[in-house]
């Protein structure tokens, strides 16, 4: 894998709706190396931590590949950080990475946690109020990352892929199962994987809702 561009936003007012939000979605390439520490890039604002951000929401990842998708989809180029990742990447399909998979380059280590879920701030930033539903459609949801080793990142730098050696879930699975009802072992197996704190608490809250309704 390899790091086309790094992104970091500073926050911005954005008209949602009839309101007005705090956000960081409109990303500006950063030029030499960034620092990224447990929270995530040096310099980049998060805005609504109930939601975004933390530990298990420190990096998000977005494709190349899929961006030439998108570009394809809606009939003119995107540029990249136009869906607010930290770090636009290459040479990896992002729909395949699980939950575990660890991205290691010579000075910082990522684990992948999560896929990225739409929200209206998104479809906001797209000036579409029906985007998020093309993007729940398109299943290219990017990917939420961990820092295990904290160190820096810089345009070109390689990062080699280390699958995780346990229950592998495609986030392209994963993007489509955390917005629909799972059975009990369904949500174990998710349970017993490293997913990120948001996603584990609501599966847990719909674990125990399903064993008290019988369901082994």
């Amino acid at each position: 894998m390899r790091i086309e561009r790094v992104s970091t936003a500073e926050r911005i007012q954005l008209q949602v709706g009839n309101r007005k939000v705090q956000t960081g979605i409109f990303k500006r390439a950063r030029n030499g190396a960034v620092p990224v520490n447990r929270e995530g890039l040096e310099g980049d604002a998060i805005c609504n931590r109930k939601h975004h951000g933390g530990p298990d929401q420190a990096v998000y990842l977005y494709a190349s590949e899929d961006y030439e998708f998108w570009a394809r989809q809606l009939n003119g180029d995107m540029t990249p950080g136009t869906f607010g990742e930290n770090l636009t990447v290459s040479g990896i399909d992002l729909r395949a990475v699980c939950p575990g998979d660890r991205l290691r380059s010579e000075s910082l280590t990522l684990e992948i946690t999560a896929p990225r879920i739409p929200c209206r701030v998104l479809a906001a930033r797209m000036d579409d109020r029906t985007f998020a539903k093309k993007f729940v459609q398109a299943n290219r949801s990017g990917a939420y990352c961990r820092v295990i080793d904290e160190g820096k990142v810089s345009a070109g730098d390689e990062f080699a892929h280390l699958p995780f050696g346990g229950d592998r879930i495609p986030l392209a699975r994963f993007f489509v199962d955390a917005q629909r009802g799972l059975s009990a072992d369904t949500l174990r197996r998710y349970l017993a994987a490293p997913i990120d704190t948001r996603t584990r608490r609501e599966f847990e809250k719909d674990l125990k809702k399903r064993i008290s309704e019988g369901e082994e």
